[in-house]
């Protein structure tokens, strides 16, 4: 499996393994950033080649992870705080994009730029102060209150704040796989930083669906 496409898998696990664990165990699942870091740190330092990358990347990961872990198992309810933690380690990651870690700065440095791309979003078209009603409300309100702030997305200012940011996002990916950096690592990153981006998107449109649709499905209840 090439470096996009495992970057892509990454962006798509948390939707399915970390959201359930999380909201059912946080401090295990917070735990667990030790094994996706002592697993990638592993396998970048002792491997070569597509293993090394794959290890890079969940060093990555493993930052994501770390956030995604202390936001929505304790601070869930308070999404102003959202980006500010999954930005703890901006300063090491810009610091590292020019040493062997890039790929694992890139991956977490597009990941925080898909988050706050969602959370910016979120905060234009008006749903933001939904947040802590729908994460905070019991079981059986929860997917009632998720719909309606869906819902709410569907009003045309909404819809065109949502295309124009996605067009953005999609320009930015084409963008990046364009580039033909002399350094072939620098390149490597370039997609992957794509693909990851590409991944979010994708990923916001199904959460979209499934709140309109099925909202126990959505992963946030």
């Amino acid at each position: 499996m090439a470096v996009p496409q495992t970057a892509a898998a990454l962006v798509v696990l948390p939707v399915f393994l970390q959201a359930p664990w999380v909201r059912l165990h946080p401090f295990t699942a917070t735990l667990f950033t030790i094994v996706l870091l002592t697993v990638g740190l592993n396998l970048q330092l002792n491997s070569r080649g597509m293993r090394a990358e794959i290890g890079s990347l969940l060093v990555g990961f493993s930052g994501s992870w770390l956030a995604g872990c202390l936001f929505w198992g304790w601070l869930r309810a308070h999404p102003l705080l959202h980006l500010p933690i999954e930005a703890f380690a901006l300063p090491l990651a810009v610091t590292g994009l020019n040493s062997r870690w890039r790929l694992a700065c890139g991956f977490y440095l597009s990941s925080l730029l898909g988050t706050a791309c969602t959370d910016l979003m979120m905060l234009a078209t008006g749903v933001m102060p939904f947040w802590p009603q729908v994460v905070s409300a019991p079981l059986h309100e929860a997917g009632l209150q998720l719909h309606y702030a869906a819902n709410q997305l569907m009003k045309p200012q909404s819809l065109i704040l949502l295309a124009s940011a996605a067009s953005g996002i999609l320009l930015t990916a084409r963008l990046l796989r364009q580039r033909t950096p002399a350094d072939p690592d620098v390149q490597d990153v370039s997609g992957m930083a794509a693909s990851v981006l590409t991944t979010t998107l994708w990923v916001d449109g199904l959460f979209l669906a499934a709140a309109l649709l099925q909202p126990g499905l959505s992963g946030l209840i």
